[in-house]
């Protein structure tokens, strides 16, 4: 089983996490830019951010035989920050990064006029730049939040079939699938979708542009949730070919709308002193 994990946030993750999903099959990881369990005070935190999902995380990966990729944006929840909305100038220098395939996380957390301003400006910058965009749908009245994100998105230059809409359930999934947007849902304990919810939504509602991720994070989490719902899905007569166009191909479909996405990981062969955390030249 090939698993390509559409979302998830490695930076809180250890090297035990990489080499538990290399093992369970993830070969490729989309990592989106949020915000880090406290607030940010300034746009230069988001650029040390930035450089490290661009540098840093995808040399980890690596050494775990795991292709990195991110997704780039001012979060939903820091759109509400004055300190922290001067990045949205900084953006189109990171979006034209070769390891960047979309503009993400956008979307709404409280449906804030700030979170309008800051949606509308980074579809465009989506639409500017050639790269489709991660939507991230709130957690608080979720059916109100994904319509109003539907209603920004045709008011954008950004076709919905280059977005992906993400943190869906069953009250969101039927009006995002008529939208023309490609689907996400996250398999996160507790308070996102599990596994047996996953597989009756893929029942009734098919297979086509759906995008299965753990969104494993500094919570509660848990980064093999994509190899728990392939393996519960073979376990309930859906085929291999069914497992790999949900955990790989959808993802690789997505993304691949970048322009950029390079699945091929070759292990960095440099350590110092026999550590794998380089530390300086020669």
């Amino acid at each position: 089983m090939r698993i390509f994990d559409p979302h998830i946030h490695m930076t809180s993750r250890t090297t035990d996490d990489y080499e538990a999903m290399y093992a369970a099959g993830v070969r490729a990881v989309v990592e989106p830019s949020f915000w880090l369990g406290q607030p940010r005070t300034s746009p230069a935190s988001f650029r040390d951010y930035f450089d490290s999902l661009l540098g840093w995380e995808p040399f980890r990966a690596a050494q775990y035989g795991i292709a990195h990729h991110c997704t780039i944006a001012l979060n939903p929840k820091e759109a509400n920050d004055p300190r922290c909305t001067p990045v949205l100038d900084d953006l189109p220098r990171y979006l034209v990064k070769d390891r960047v395939v979309a503009v993400g996380e956008i979307g709404y957390d409280s449906m804030t006029p700030a979170e309008d301003t800051a949606l509308a400006t980074q579809l465009q910058l989506a639409a500017d730049h050639g790269l489709p965009a991660l939507v991230h749908t709130p957690h608080r009245d979720k059916l109100a939040g994904l319509r109003r994100t539907l209603d920004a998105v045709r008011e954008s230059a950004l076709p919905a079939d280059r977005v992906l809409v993400d943190h869906l359930n069953e009250t969101t999934v039927a009006e995002a699938k008529d939208s023309g947007a490609w689907l996400g849902f996250s398999v996160y304990p507790d308070t996102k979708m599990d596994e047996a919810r996953m597989a009756v939504l893929l029942r009734e509602y098919g297979l086509d542009r759906v995008l299965v991720n753990s969104a494993a994070d500094w919570g509660r989490s848990d980064p093999l949730k994509t190899r728990r719902v392939g393996d519960l899905m073979l376990s309930e007569g859906f085929s291999d070919d069914d497992v790999d166009r949900v955990l790989w191909r959808n993802p690789v479909a997505f993304y691949g709308l970048s322009g950029r996405l390079s699945l091929d990981v070759a292990p960095p062969g440099t350590t110092h002193q026999g550590n794998s955390v380089l530390r300086g030249g020669e």
